[in-house]
């Protein structure tokens, strides 16, 4: 089995957990290699942060199919 760098792999165990149906989700990440973990405030910064991780922009409303590992289809 070929062993996987930081660059290529990432695995992260994801916690999701609003209090009530009237305030923003919040999140936690803990990376599975070091045991690290991060807390977010909503879902705007947990992108943020798998954004910076992968090199792969989410947030700007564009069809990003081909960086999630689909192929995009095109719209005729």
């Amino acid at each position: 089995m070929k062993k996987e760098t930081a660059s290529t792999y990432l695995a992260y165990l994801l916690r999701l957990w609003r209090d009530n149906e009237t305030v923003p989700w919040r999140a936690s990440v803990e990376d599975a290699r070091t045991g690290e973990r991060r807390g977010f405030a909503n879902l705007k910064t947990l992108l943020a942060f798998l954004e910076k991780q992968t090199g792969v922009i989410l947030t700007n409303g564009e069809n990003h199919s081909d960086a999630l590992g689909k192929k995009a289809e095109s719209s005729n």
